[in-house]
């Protein structure tokens, strides 16, 4: 044991000395020395029995140094009685903020009980709880202490439900504490983080036309292209089918799903949102859309492309990105998304070269637009 362990452990001489010296630096002194030794679980069962019978003493003293000392002391203890844990948790916030932010001991029916109950520094030291469940996390959202909120969305061991993140996108909506948090948080469901997508582009382009010199029309465009382009950047080949029905569902309902985010879709590679995109639009089951865009023949995409309605002049692209799909893979290399979009571009552009296109020229010129955006 170090010197350092051995001068603070606790021995018969620091008793006598509180009994004989009953001063409030004596008693934070002692409160101290066995409040580590209570911690390390260095004390015999019938020592640690007293020691708890003195921690029961020491919470009711009026010494706030002698509190502060036990709780410093004793947050982390994972053999501290409840009791004595809660009414630390409960005491003013310079003794209960080090054991609600934490102690193991409390449960959630204690934390949930300090949420409702006490002041906005104790809701902030639970919301940064090395683990909080989700239904510690429900109480705090519904505080409405945007400081509390913003650290539990920023804690990757907050448990945070769909339900509880949708909330807080509503409910504090006008936070940029809180969204700052939500946009740094790991592993967001593609469906929410579509919706803080959503949230900063229309600030961005309310600020575009207020302070610069650009037409509402131009700064919807830039800010479409932008808002498409962080949308499909959600997308990748870990989402699983319920993410990925969720965010087409979600942006169906906002009319968002476009023909333009569709041919990116096509162009990155990301099939399994093209497919859920084109099914949802044509009101078809999934497996149905696949068979009919997959379909060897002429006629299964052209009827599925036009019962989800879209553009007829994007068809020529479209139709070439399916095939170049059944061409082409990930080959898992650096950079192995940027070159598959350059060699679909490359594939769709090098079609409206052969004179036998039919395509007119303002349609061409049309297409050439969208697929400018896509590789933007």
């Amino acid at each position: 044991m170090s010197q350092n362990m051995t001068q603070r452990r606790l021995t018969q001489q620091d008793v006598e000395k509180l009994m004989a010296d009953p001063s409030a630096d004596t008693r934070a002194d002692t409160t101290a020395k066995i409040a580590e030794q209570f911690s390390l679980g260095d004390l015999s069962p019938s020592e640690r029995q007293i020691a708890e019978e003195i921690f029961r003493a020491l919470v009711r003293d009026v010494e706030l140094r002698v509190r502060e000392s036990l709780a410093l002391h004793l947050k982390k203890s994972p053999d501290l009685p409840r009791d004595i844990a809660l009414t630390l948790a409960k005491d003013v916030d310079s003794v209960a903020l080090p054991v609600l932010k934490f102690s193991e001991v409390l449960h959630d029916e204690d934390l949930i009980q300090i949420v409702n109950e006490q002041g906005g520094a104790k809701q902030v030291a639970i919301a940064q709880r090395p683990r909080v469940s989700s239904r510690v996390a429900d109480a705090l959202i519904e505080t409405g202490n945007e400081t509390a909120v913003a650290r539990l969305v920023a804690n990757e061991g907050a448990d945070l439900t769909k339900r509880a993140l949708s909330r807080v996108m509503t409910e504090y909506d006008a936070s940029d504490a809180v969204s700052d948090s939500l946009a740094r948080r790991p592993n967001l469901p593609a469906a929410i983080s579509e919706e803080l997508v959503e949230r900063v582009t229309e600030r961005l382009e309310a600020f575009l036309v207020s302070t610069h010199e650009i037409s509402p029309d131009v700064a919807s465009n830039l800010i479409l292209q932008a808002r498409e382009r962080a949308t499909m950047s959600l997308v990748d080949y870990g989402s699983t089918d319920t993410e990925l029905e969720n965010l087409v569902e979600q942006l169906y309902r906002k009319q968002r799903l476009t023909p333009s985010i569709l041919l990116r879709a096509l162009c990155m590679g990301d099939m399994g949102f093209f497919e859920r995109a084109v099914a949802r639009l044509g009101g078809v089951p999934l497996q149905n859309a696949r068979i009919l865009i997959h379909d060897q023949g002429e006629l299964g995409l052209d009827s599925i492309y036009i019962k989800a309605k879209l553009p007829k002049r994007l068809f020529p692209a479209f139709r070439a990105g399916v095939e170049l799909a059944h061409e082409l893979d990930y080959d898992g290399q650096m950079n192995d998304r940027n070159r598959y979009l350059e060699k679909m571009l490359e594939r769709i552009l090098t079609q409206f070269e052969d004179p036998a296109s039919q395509m007119a020229q303002e349609d061409i010129e049309y297409l050439m637009g969208k697929l400018e955006q896509v590789a933007a």
